[in-house]
């Protein structure tokens, strides 16, 4: 089947080569309403802008890319007035004075926080740069400017000769199965897509059923509740496994989570509160990810609530900041650098070329015991 070109899609669309191009390169030069025209068109002929396009040779740009959403956050939420007290004087200037750059994020040399960064999309970045150094690849980095982004990420589809996406509820929204038949797309931290891409996720299974085990065999845990949104692959199969683990023990299983708060939102878990306000905490915690553990920590600070000796809290990912915070985060590790390095490693291999059906990888885990859980 003859693949589409920038002159199906104007054609389609009903505008100028030049509209079509404008549309993937500077959307914000291009009306909304022909805008949406022309993406729909493109949508419908599967095309996606490639470097062939641009003179250079399909599978042969040197370039891999690594494509995030909203992952990044500039200051841990609840912490706005710790933050405040030491940002002052941190703004840049130029040598008259004048002031060119603003310190939004409040950074200050003395006072820097893990706990918003490294994360988890810190570290596989990590892993993606370091392998693609090892074999002499660039890389693009491209970041969703709105969730419906589908012209942002087509673009840097067109830019490379493999593109790793990483998870968000809004990839639905994406055209995933276009540019799956247009280069190697590897999904991490991704395990039930049937597009033709590589899918890379952890053992999610086995790091839930070894934390169980733990707090119910080590610690007499009988009574737990799972924090954390449903909206993410990793968090839907931690939650299904916790539930089928509880089930086997005879314990008592959820049906829903105790507080499904997005991390990074201001939400702020408000269930959560009102569970603390009853006084019905559960024996345990276990959150969906580290970065969720941390705020949920955050909030039981502020109530009055102590971890572990009140109730016991638990993440999973295992990134930094679990071992430095007071008390420090009994996690489930993933290896997240190596997650990184391995979907490089996979685009490189493809040399350009759409994989042909799913495939699929699943790296192992490693339950951490720290101080949250008593330890």
């Amino acid at each position: 089947m003859r693949r589409a070109t920038v002159y199906d899609v104007a054609k389609k669309a009903g505008v100028s080569t030049a509209t079509v191009s404008f549309t993937f390169r500077r959307p914000d030069k291009v009306k909304p309403s022909t805008r949406a025209k022309v993406l729909r068109a493109a949508k419908d002929l599967d095309y996606v802008p490639s470097a062939n396009a641009r003179g250079l040779a399909r599978g042969n740009t040197g370039v891999l890319g690594l494509y995030s959403f909203d992952m990044l956050i500039e200051r841990p939420l609840g912490d706005e007035d710790d933050f405040d007290s030491c940002s002052g004087g941190n703004d840049v200037v130029s040598e008259n004075g004048k002031p060119i750059f603003s310190n939004r994020a409040g950074e200050s040399f003395d006072c820097p926080s893990v706990l918003s960064y490294p994360l988890y999309v810190d570290e596989v970045q990590r892993g993606f740069e370091l392998e693609c150094r090892r074999r002499n690849r660039a890389v693009l980095l491209g970041t969703a400017i709105r969730h419906d982004d589908g012209a942002g990420i087509t673009d840097v589809a067109g830019r490379v000769d493999g593109l790793a996406v990483f998870p968000n509820e809004f990839t639905s929204t994406m055209p995933l199965e276009a540019l799956c038949r247009s280069i190697p797309i590897v999904r991490l931290s991704e395990g039930d897509g049937d597009e033709p891409a590589a899918y890379i996720s952890c053992d999610n299974e086995t790091g839930m059923n070894q934390l169980i085990d733990h707090l119910v065999d080590v610690h007499g845990v009988h009574d737990m509740e799972f924090v954390g949104s449903l909206d993410n692959y990793d968090s839907r199969h931690r939650f299904a496994a916790m539930r089928a683990k509880l089930k086997m023990k005879g314990l008592r299983v959820p049906d829903l989570p105790l507080d499904d708060s997005v991390s990074g939102t201001h939400e702020w878990f408000v269930d959560l509160c009102e569970v603390i306000d009853a006084g019905r905490l559960p024996q345990a915690l276990l959150c969906a990810t580290d970065q969720t553990a941390f705020e949920v920590m955050s909030v039981l600070r502020d109530a009055g609530v102590r971890v572990p000796q009140d109730v016991i809290l638990t993440g999973f990912d295992g990134v930094l900041a679990g071992q430095v915070l007071t008390p420090t985060l009994t996690t489930v590790r993933q290896p997240l650098e190596l997650l990184g390095q391995l979907a490089a490693r996979l685009l490189d291999e493809q040399a350009g070329e759409p994989w042909g059906k799913p495939e699929r990888f699943r790296l192992p885990v490693k339950l951490i015991v720290r101080g949250s859980c008593g330890c």
